[in-house]
């Protein structure tokens, strides 16, 4: 049933008993009151207290039907409040969520840049120890071949038995070593 279609007669019909109880507060009190002197046609009325009497009990009955009425109004306010406090604070946790999914991202991806900058780091800190390695390699390699060469040369000045020996002394060196050099 869509209600949204006859939302205007329910809410005419809610107003319906506080209106009747209102009417009904004034006739009684127009009853008690007043009497045929006051008012002619008072006189149609055969008893006056009996009318008054009923419409009492008539006024009693719509203030319980409107008291329901007006029970049944708090309640739907009161239920339709707290579902909106609950789509509020479902949707507050569902953004709270969205917020900390977007800070683990980004926590996340901070990490990852981090640790791809220490790597960066690590290679670049490599590759400079290998070169400084391969320049000192090539650096005793030249010291080598030069003890090699000024060997040979003061061999071939002089050929004594001392030369002779450190000729082959810086041989020795170059056949253990070449490989590494």
């Amino acid at each position: 049933m869509n209600l949204s279609r006859y939302q205007p007669w329910v809410n005419l019909l809610t107003l319906l008993p506080g209106t009747s109880l209102t009417l009904l507060t004034i006739a009684v009190a127009f009853l008690r009151f007043y009497n045929e002197e006051d008012f002619r046609f008072l006189g149609y009325l055969a008893q006056p207290r009996v009318w008054s009497n009923r419409l009492t009990v008539a006024a009693l009955v719509v203030a319980v039907v409107n008291f329901g009425v007006e029970w049944n109004l708090r309640n739907r306010e009161t239920n339709r409040l707290a579902e909106a406090e609950q789509r509020s604070s479902e949707e507050a946790a569902r953004a709270e969520n969205e917020r900390s999914e977007e800070i683990n991202r980004r926590t996340q991806e901070e990490q990852r840049r981090t640790q791809e900058e220490q790597r960066r780091r690590e290679e670049a800190a490599r590759a400079t120890n290998e070169r400084a390695e391969e320049r000192e390699r090539a650096a005793r390699r030249a010291r080598v071949e030069a003890r090699c060469r000024a060997a040979q040369i003061r061999f071939q000045l002089e050929p004594s038995l001392g030369n002779r020996q450190s000729l082959a002394a810086v041989l020795a060196v170059l056949e253990e070593y070449g490989d590494t050099l």
